[in-house]
């Protein structure tokens, strides 16, 4: 019996039924297993936000990735912690005379940062090793999982390479290094969504579906990656607290000033200017390619999973450019500026699982195809 969402194996007996349902049953614990991963990356990239917004990202001037679970407990470690902030530029040229407890309210922010990270890789690790030691892996799966967890490791030197950009002839993290560390953590969430949409049960996608929408649904996935890099960019130059009017920026429709640095490529990465004016045109192609995906989908399929993801990345994208305005215009009040990059990610995940579903789901093999 072929099962939805199931390659049926090459002949009758070559998987036992029991051994097919018990496949089936580790399926679902670890996709959930993952999905709950996903929500925590999630949660780390909003808390991310807020360590920026907050100015908090260079309050711990050390990298301890053991003994810096334990935050100070006593009054001189405070004061010793403080003092060690006060050796770097940010102190020295914007918080100079920072009050102790000024200095506890952005060390919380960057301590929880750092802590949930390491629950992350703890959540990531140990189910993992368990279902490993219970046989509840399928042979092809372990090393899609062992690459996710050395990118969660890897992820852990980004961001302490990142902060090091602050530490010494900076007063805040370098730019390139932040839209770097976020866009690694993006990268981490949709190769782990990924993994876990396509353990999901779901009918198999039909040759015209795929090859009428992979392209596209491709695309749009490339295009929410180079968006999200921009915003890490945006966030890092603080582009969002400039030119707070829309839809005209500075005045017009293309503000005057956007090619001045020289060499001119630097005007796409340092310019204030053109980083925020690139993000807009990003996002008004985003909502183009959005709304072409959703009707190219509707019109190509009939199968509802597939034309509900369609309707989600018309929706959410919509929603996501909404978030942004309201953002820039109120000049990135905290709330509203973690909304917009919370739910960045939630439009990552629509894109994701509009490519997952035109994949289809894992086949139960010995292998299975990337």
């Amino acid at each position: 019996m072929t099962h939805i969402g199931v390659s049926a194996p090459t002949s009758p007996t070559r998987i036992p039924a029991a051994r097919l349902e018990k496949i089936q049953r580790d399926r679902v614990l670890i996709r959930w297993w993952l999905y709950g991963v996903c929500a925590l990356i999630l949660a780390m990239v909003v808390v991310g936000g807020a360590t920026r917004l907050t100015e908090s990202g260079l309050s711990i001037t050390e990298w301890k990735p053991i003994h810096g679970v334990i935050p100070p407990l006593t009054e001189a470690e405070w004061e010793e912690e403080l003092e060690k902030y006060r050796q770097i530029p940010e102190y020295q040229l914007i918080n100079k005379g920072m009050s102790l407890s000024e200095f506890k309210f952005i060390f919380w922010w960057e301590w929880g940062h750092r802590v949930l990270g390491r629950i992350i890789g703890v959540a990531f690790f140990v189910p993992m090793v368990a279902f490993w030691a219970m046989g509840r892996i399928e042979p092809w799966l372990k090393p899609r999982l062992l690459i996710g967890l050395a990118l969660g490791g890897l992820q852990g030197f980004v961001g302490w390479w990142m902060v090091t950009s602050g530490l010494v002839d900076r007063v805040d993290v370098s730019q390139y290094r932040l839209a770097t560390h976020l866009t690694l953590a993006l990268i981490i969430f949709a190769y782990l969504f990924w993994i876990a949409r396509r353990l999901t049960p779901l009918p198999e996608p039909t040759v015209l579906e795929q090859t009428r929408l992979r392209g596209l649904s491709t695309l749009f996935l490339g295009l929410v990656f180079i968006q999200m890099f921009l915003g890490g960019l945006v966030a890092g130059l603080n582009a969002g607290m400039t030119f707070n009017t829309w839809p005209l920026m500075d005045g017009k429709w293309i503000p005057n000033g956007l090619l001045i640095m020289d060499p001119l490529w630097r005007n796409f990465f340092e310019n204030v200017m053109t980083v925020q004016f690139q993000h807009r045109i990003t996002a008004y192609v985003l909502i183009v390619a959005a709304i072409a995906l959703c009707f190219a989908t509707f019109r190509v399929s009939s199968q509802s999973h597939l034309r509900r993801a369609g309707a989600h990345i018309a929706a959410f994208v919509a929603l996501q450019a909404v978030f942004g305005i309201l953002t820039l215009i109120w000049v990135v009040p905290l709330s509203m500026a973690l909304v917009h990059q919370g739910f960045a990610v939630i439009v990552l995940a629509s894109a994701v699982d509009h490519l997952a579903c035109l994949k289809g789901p894992y086949p139960i093999a010995k292998r299975a195809t990337a």
